[in-house]
């Protein structure tokens, strides 16, 4: 039995017996002679390369995506009867430092303190006595009130983190209860939920249901204090809005670690949003403990287990 692994990342997964590894170009067409593989793992793979492998692998059992969306793989056409796993959990500690970073940049004023050290002034407005929570503004952590909008692993992650360091945390998900400790409110109630909020943080996947949820009316419902922060998926904001709303002073700031379309046009306006702060996609980007899901996922094909993080189709 044959796995092919990608190019894009360094893997050494430890096999069941009978089972033999193939390194491959994750970005061409995958070569004749491994038409026999029955698994696909995926990383930074191009299009050409799922095209060829849904067409190609006709033995192929399962796809194992080390990323946690698989929009582009379930895109491919691969065969129903071909399972797909996500890497649901791989990124959900390198995500939630990200994001973190994101939200504490903006809260003290990183940005603003770059550019004063680059004028070589120590700034009085940014140091020294500072009120807790000064009007108008969100300066910390110690009782802010913080929703994350899809709370799956990720923001199960982060959460404690952010509870830590003094947040009221409540996560959004389909269904209303508790999770992993947290309160978690339904969708249905997203807005009413708005306005008491400080830190709206998106951990959207990109589907149909969410493409531009955080659009016009949940930015307007936000405080003008209210920070964003994206680090799901681009397609979940509609970035005009986002612009507005930040140059219009009815949002605080915001954090984007995604945008639609990637890379962002060096032209887009978006750039130039006031208080917003862009990194290009590198909240992830190295996912943790792949060779050990690619074994388990694995030990499930051969022994008839159950895959673990199948995606829905």
């Amino acid at each position: 039995m044959k796995i092919l692994l990608p190019d894009t990342v360094q893997l050494a997964p430890v096999l069941p017996a009978g089972w033999e590894a193939v390194t491959v170009d994750a970005r061409a067409e995958i070569p004749a002679e491994h038409h026999d593989a029955a698994v696909l793992v995926v990383w930074g793979a191009s299009r050409r390369h799922l095209a060829s492998a849904a067409e190609d692998l006709t033995h192929l059992q399962l796809v194992q995506s080390l990323s946690a969306g698989v929009e582009g793989i379930l895109a491919a056409g691969f065969g129903e009867e071909v399972v797909i796993a996500t890497g649901s959990g791989l990124h959900s500690l390198t995500v939630s430092e990200h994001t973190l970073a994101l939200l504490l940049s903006l809260l003290r004023r990183l940005p603003e303190a770059r550019e004063a050290q680059q004028r070589h002034e120590w700034s009085s407005e940014l140091g020294g006595l500072q009120p807790l929570h000064p009007a108008g503004r969100l300066t910390t952590l110690i009782g802010a009130k913080v929703l994350i909008w899809g709370f799956g692993q990720i923001g199960q992650t982060l959460a404690p983190t952010l509870r830590g360091l003094g947040a009221e945390v409540r996560g959004v998900a389909r269904s209303a209860g508790e999770r992993a400790g947290f309160e978690v409110i339904a969708e249905s109630a997203v807005r009413e939920a708005l306005p008491g909020t400080d830190v709206l943080i998106d951990i959207l996947p990109a589907t149909e249901r969410t493409a531009g949820v955080v659009g016009r009316e949940v930015l307007a419902l936000l405080p003008d204090h209210a920070l964003l922060i994206n680090v799901g998926r681009g397609a979940t904001v509609d970035q005009v809005a986002l612009r507005e709303a930040l140059a219009e002073g009815t949002l605080g700031g915001a954090g984007l670690d995604v945008t639609d379309p990637e890379p962002l046009p060096a032209e887009d306006p978006l750039w130039d949003a006031p208080n917003l702060l862009l990194t290009p996609h590198g909240a992830g980007g190295r996912p943790v403990g792949a060779d050990e899901r690619i074994a388990a996922n694995l030990r499930a094909l051969t022994e008839g287990g159950e895959i673990l993080h199948p995606a829905s189709r």
